[in-house]
């Protein structure tokens, strides 16, 4: 219950303050949303195998973000951003629709 109070707070403050990302942080922004989405996944993933750790469920959020974000910058660095930004959303991507599998085969059972 904690959770989804704080998330409507999150969600509201983000609307009331209405915030900006600076213009070199741009680019940074979808892939750290779609690694931030990868470790929520796995945290509910987790939690319904009931093995969720919210220590590991922080570590993991916190460095799956860090990490896309610094391949992309090294991507940015090299000349070849784009593509690295590809790669890392399809590794990503495959690890959420991976999760949200299994999910739906312990909340369905199929």
């Amino acid at each position: 219950m904690i959770a989804v109070l704080a998330l409507l707070a999150g969600v509201g403050l983000g609307l009331w303050l209405d915030p900006t990302v600076p213009a070199a942080l741009q680019p940074y922004l979808p892939i750290a949303v779609v690694a931030a989405l990868d470790a929520v996944f796995g945290g509910v993933r987790a939690k319904l195998d009931r093995i969720f750790d919210d220590k590991q469920f922080v570590v993991s959020f916190i460095s799956n973000v860090l990490v896309a974000g610094l391949i992309v910058y090294l991507g940015d660095q090299l000349g070849v951003g784009s593509q690295l930004s590809t790669g890392v959303v399809v590794v990503l991507g495959v690890r959420i629709f991976g999760n949200v599998a299994a999910i739906r085969r312990h909340l369905f059972r199929a």
